[in-house]
């Protein structure tokens, strides 16, 4: 049994740099993570008016966080970047700087500006959702 994920394209579709739905597998685990957010590890948001640096930091904690449930950026099946703007150019900004991070795995993803993130000065946030092997599947 095939235990790829599978990224699905439409060339119906206007051509986009993400895929437009993902596969998941049978016998995968599937991880539902919590926000990434831009926190050092003293729990500070840093760099208040930088969105290449908050989504850097985003996707590093993103890994971090991906390790926990033995997977990693190529195991994410879906996306949703949250930026804290109403100016297109820094949702540009972050999702070009996410997408580097991600490089051929482009997963589905929905970018959104949203008033207001949940720490002081947090511009950026990343959800996202991955799936793994099942560990007990044969």
């Amino acid at each position: 049994m095939n235990k790829k994920i599978s990224l699905i394209h439409s060339s119906n579709l206007a051509s986009v740099d993400y895929a437009y739905a993902s596969r998941i597998p049978s016998g995968m685990d599937i991880f539902f993570l919590a926000g990434a957010c831009p926190l050092n590890k003293e729990g500070e948001v840093q760099n208040s008016n930088d969105y290449e640096f908050q989504a850097k930091l985003c996707v590093e904690n993103l890994k971090e966080a991906l390790k926990e449930c033995g997977a990693s950026l190529e195991n994410v099946v879906y996306t949703r970047i949250l930026v804290a703007s109403q100016n297109r150019a820094d949702l540009a900004t972050a999702w070009k700087t996410i997408r580097k991070e991600f490089g051929n795995h482009d997963v589905p993803s929905t970018l959104s500006g949203v008033t207001v993130l949940g720490y002081t000065n947090q511009l950026v946030e990343i959800e996202a959702v991955a799936a793994v092997k099942n560990q007990h599947d044969n």
